[in-house]
């Protein structure tokens, strides 16, 4: 009977611990109906896509940043992911020591990142390492080959992780989206994406994270990763009360300079304006 009730314990908190999205995907906005068609490749927008490709590239040679760009195509494991913004943020998220951001993050997530399927499958464009026939230094051919370019999906999930943490931590918006920027941009780096489909998909994280705040269960969740971010940082990221100024009474004289009193009658002047009491 106590094991019974400990597995039943157990199988409950399981499922409260268990990713559930915020919205069902069939809920969500369809980018195939709302984004355009990837460039064709004769066009002037492919020809801006080679040109980013081969900028890519020359980032190769700076050991640091080729480097951070590995580092940026994790996928499976999201904590290893969320280290990627720990400067940025000001905290190191895990399920452990930051309990609601983390349930927030994986939640939202689940949400916005199977957005990118259909198109992806729809268009199935071809990534930059396949048309050029080059390796990786992320070494991702494998999993890649074959799947759709368009759009981005881990830039999808970076500007999606951005747009959270930002709302979390309003005070840290500009290292947060830099951050993102920069992750964004590693997947043209190691070749795995054409720098319109990381444009995109900063577009369809947007499109994401504004469909997320008409969930409740997401706003309640927020304000607990917001009131957590607050105590673990003891910092008030909230909305300030606004100050309560206590201006001085206000004060009449007379013409001839001498302070009215409630007796005065005729001309006065107060707050630099002329009145006439009577």
């Amino acid at each position: 009977m106590v094991a019974a009730a400990m597995m039943a314990v157990a199988s409950v908190s399981a499922q409260e611990n268990a990713v559930q999205p915020y919205i069902e995907l069939d809920q969500m906005p369809r980018l195939l109906d709302i984004m355009p068609p990837p460039p064709a490749f004769d066009s002037p927008e492919f020809a801006n896509d080679v040109v980013r490709y081969g900028w890519g590239k020359m980032q190769r040679q700076d050991a640091d940043r080729v480097a951070l760009a590995v580092a940026d195509a994790e996928w499976d494991d999201l904590t290893k992911l969320f280290l990627q913004w720990k400067d940025a943020f000001g905290l190191e998220i895990n399920e452990t020591n930051t309990p609601e951001i983390y349930k927030l993050m994986v939640n939202s997530l689940a949400t916005t990142d199977p957005m990118r399927k259909e198109t992806k499958a729809y268009y199935h464009r071809q990534r930059p390492f396949e048309r050029f026939d080059d390796s990786m230094p992320s070494h991702e051919e494998d999993d890649l080959r074959g799947e759709g370019s368009y759009p981005s999906g881990h830039s999808l999930r970076g500007w999606g992780i951005s747009l959270l943490l930002a709302q979390i931590a309003p005070q840290r918006a500009a290292e947060i989206f830099s951050r993102g920027w920069d992750y964004c941009t590693s997947r043209v780096i190691v070749g795995a994406h054409w720098q319109s489909d990381v444009d995109a998909s900063r577009t369809a994280a947007s499109i994401g994270f504004c469909a997320l705040q008409g969930s409740e269960a997401f706003i309640a969740q927020m304000k607990k990763a917001q009131a957590e971010y607050a105590e673990k940082t003891s910092q008030n990221i909230g909305i300030h009360s606004a100050t309560v100024v206590e201006h001085p009474a206000t004060q009449s004289y007379r013409i001839d300079g001498i302070q009215a009193t409630d007796a005065t009658r005729g001309i006065v002047i107060e707050n630099q304006q002329k009145v006439v009491k009577k």
